[in-house]
């Protein structure tokens, strides 16, 4: 598959950047007031509330998982429910999703028009369709007025004489849009690529492709998706890293841009960022660690 992107190189540089998280700082409130309620309410999960909500956070905003696409994320997070024990002593009814988990192995883009468009000869989707397209309804009308994390502006102002940049992201593209133009950010982005456009791999392969050497590309980004991202074209990556947002963005403006331009970034520094992104963001909940933990106390 090949994505037509409407992109011309013009510099040296192309600087890439994830949206959600990274630039503004609507996870919380997107995933907190958006995601988990609809889930909850769609999948009839009240009786378990407290859990469907750990797992999605869980998923979502403290995990490598973070930046998942919402697909697969609703999966893990359907998965997570259903080996937990206090969910299954509740008997909860947890779906199993067969037919979401056959089309997100058949699709290399996973976006609400495939999904609207499988579900004419997988009828069972609609369902995962409907659950999404409340999400929408629902960050449409929860997600304005967050304004990007300070430094942002200061960022893309000194990165543009000397880099290309782009967006990047998993969301879709109309509210990617809407962002952007609201706070005054379109103006320092050639394109605008989400959920539509495939992943980022596939956004950043069909962007670069042919125009920049590997080191003279960089992701910015949140989560260990926009580093795979990053890796799969062998480009940079500086982290945002969830929490400190804001230090996060003066330390790119202060130090990352200038090691970037100057060819001095891969190595031992990219490194130790990558580091910091990892403790961050652990691999397995707290609930799995106990599990664990209690199971070694049992043991003979």
């Amino acid at each position: 598959m090949q994505a037509t992107f409407p992109f011309q190189e013009r510099k040296e540089f192309l600087i890439a950047i994830d949206s959600d998280g990274c630039v503004f700082d609507t996870m919380e409130v997107k995933h907190k007031e958006c995601f988990c309620p609809v889930t909850i309410r769609h999948y009839s999960l009240q009786a378990i509330s407290k859990y469907a909500r750990e797992a999605w956070e869980f998923v979502n905003l403290y995990s490598v998982h973070r930046g998942m696409n919402r697909f697969p994320a609703l999966i893990k997070v359907m998965d997570l429910l259903n080996h937990r024990p206090e969910v299954r002593r509740r008997n909860a009814v947890i779906p199993k999703l067969y037919e979401l988990r056959e089309w997100i192995n058949g699709n290399p883009k996973l976006g609400n028009p495939e999904l609207s468009e499988a579900t004419i000869e997988q009828p069972a989707l609609t369902d995962v369709l409907q659950w999404s397209e409340s999400v929408n309804e629902s960050v449409s009308k929860m997600v304005q007025g967050v304004p990007p994390f300070p430094f942002v502006h200061e960022a893309l102002s000194k990165a543009s004489p000397l880099a290309d940049m782009v967006v990047a992201s998993s969301t879709p593209v109309d509210a990617l849009e809407r962002e952007w133009g609201e706070h005054g950010l379109s103006n320092y982005v050639q394109v605008i690529a989400g959920q539509e456009m495939g992943s980022k791999s596939h956004q950043l392969s069909a962007i670069s492709a042919n125009h920049y050497e590997s080191d003279h590309v960089l992701m910015i980004g949140d989560a260990f998706s926009d580093y795979r991202a990053a890796k799969s074209i062998d480009a940079c990556f500086f982290p945002i890293l969830p929490g400190d947002e804001e230090s996060s963005w003066q330390r790119f403006v202060n130090e990352a841009l200038r090691r970037f331009f100057r060819k001095e970034y891969k190595g031992s520094y990219q490194e130790e960022l990558i580091d910091e992104l990892r403790q961050r963001l652990p691999e397995n909940p707290h609930w799995v660690i106990s599990e664990s933990a209690n199971e070694v106390t049992k043991s003979p």
